[in-house]
């Protein structure tokens, strides 16, 4: 029992240098704040008297943003670093949220919101080629997996918090505590706090090259060493037809599971205060519990990746378990049994972002690692693009029910295919090598 908390836990995470240490202090803070901000903005937009329909155009818009924009973004960020990429993507992104709460009229909070989308995917893409570098091959997964988990148990820390805030400005400002004016305040106040990630970002030095942290760490894996020697051959910047083909196999359940999302899980507080009539402060606790829950289960994903063995099979797995409570949060007739499919299904289907995350940038080339990433986040935008709005007109029309079914096919589609796809390439090492010494990429 300790030798394995000592191999898969202790010791990868004793491993991480300092700058990583920096990156995660970075995406504490960031989740810890900003989870005010969705939990009260759709209420914020209700309450100052915008539709649901205009409510949902003004969230596809940020993914929209993203999908038109991905592509040039995730090329900026290879060519000025990842560190001055997520300088940039925090303070611009923040400087956005905050004209969507401080202007009413709604071309300014549609146009805001649209460029809010475009710096968030630069703070977006960079994340995972960022985290390459500060890793190696034995604390890769945990780098991956705390890096998601410690967000989401912050968001959690976060959510607690923010949901007395209404109440809280609401006595300060003499107002009512469900007024546009209180989420106002409350989402005002979780951006600027949100900036101060930027603090450990700046301290942060970022290190050249995939290429010398892994060589200088990875003595016992001389193959995947030697692969990513090769990686910074300038000969080799165009992408080989082996490559495309596996980036358009990454990308598909990208596009299924993203829609799948997009159409249910923005709008979740929503369906909570419509069904069960909750209240704001136990809104917070369920969602800072759903968030802690995400935290904890993915701490498990690198214990399960070994135990399954690979994390394609870990990845297949927990998605699958969480579709049953998917179905549970939807239509189950009391709020505490709904609560629970809620929190087994955030822990079970968020467990799985970390290790494909990992997996994809595995089996990516350095110099490419910023361009496939934005086109992963660009193909899971595709359904946030179009999907809160759809979504908006489908609740008013039809209510909750054909959104959750609807979600749950999606992702069992994107499950199958990631198996399908994915199921022989669990050896990281083999995967790799396949990709970067295959005569389509080594040709020049």
């Amino acid at each position: 029992m300790l030798q394995s908390l000592n191999q898969h836990y202790i010791a990868p995470i004793r491993s991480f240098n300092r700058a990583a240490r920096l990156f995660l202090v970075m995406m504490l803070i960031n989740g810890l704040v900003l989870s005010g901000w969705y939990l009260f903005f759709n209420f914020y937009m209700l309450e100052s008297g915008f539709s649901l329909e205009f409510l949902g155009l003004v969230n596809s818009l940020p993914s929209a943003a993203g999908l038109i924009f991905g592509l040039v973004v995730g090329r900026i960020s290879d060519r000025i670093g990842r560190k001055l990429a997520l300088i940039l993507g925090i303070g611009l992104t923040s400087l956005f949220m905050l004209a969507q709460v401080t202007f009413h009229q709604p071309f300014v909070i549609a146009a805001s919101a649209f460029l809010t989308g475009v710096f968030n995917m630069l703070f977006i893409i960079s994340q995972a080629p960022l985290m390459m570098k500060l890793s190696n091959p034995k604390n890769r997964t945990m780098l991956f997996s705390l890096n998601f988990g410690l967000q989401t148990i912050s968001g959690a820390a976060g959510n607690l918090f923010a949901g007395q805030l209404p109440a809280i400005f609401g006595t300060l400002l003499n107002i009512q505590a469900r007024s546009a004016t209180a989420y106002q305040a409350v989402l005002i106040v979780t951006v600027l706090l949100g900036t101060t990630s930027l603090i450990p970002i700046w301290m942060m030095k970022e290190p050249r090259t995939l290429q010398a942290e892994s060589l200088k760490h990875n003595d016992e894996e001389p193959v995947q060493a030697a692969a990513l020697a090769g990686h910074e051959d300038p000969r080799r910047d165009k992408l080989s037809p082996a490559l495309v083909a596996l980036i358009i196999k990454m990308s598909i359940p990208q596009v299924l599971v993203g829609f799948g999302a997009a159409i249910l899980l923005p709008y979740l507080n929503i369906f909570y205060k419509a069904r069960f009539n909750i209240n704001d402060s136990l809104l917070g606790l369920l969602f800072g519990l759903g968030s802690l829950m995400i935290g904890i289960a993915c701490l498990f994903g690198p214990w399960l990746s070994t135990r399954l063995g690979g994390k394609v099979r870990a990845v297949v797995a927990v998605q699958s378990g969480s579709l049953v409570f998917l179905l549970m949060t939807g239509f189950a007739p009391f709020l505490w049994l709904s609560s629970i499919g809620y929190l087994l299904r955030s822990g079970l289907m968020n467990m799985s972002a970390p290790l494909y995350s990992a997996f994809c940038m595995e089996h990516t080339p350095e110099q490419h690692q910023g361009f496939v990433n934005s086109i992963l986040n660009i193909t899971w935008n595709i359904g946030w693009a179009v999907g809160p709005f759809i979504s908006g007109i489908v609740q008013e029309r039809y209510g909750f029910t054909p959104l959750f079914i609807t979600t749950a096919v999606l992702y069992f589609m994107s499950t199958a295919l990631v198996w399908v796809f994915f199921k022989n390439m669990d050896n990281t090492k083999v995967a790799s090598q396949a990709v970067l010494q295959s005569p389509e990429y080594i040709k020049e």
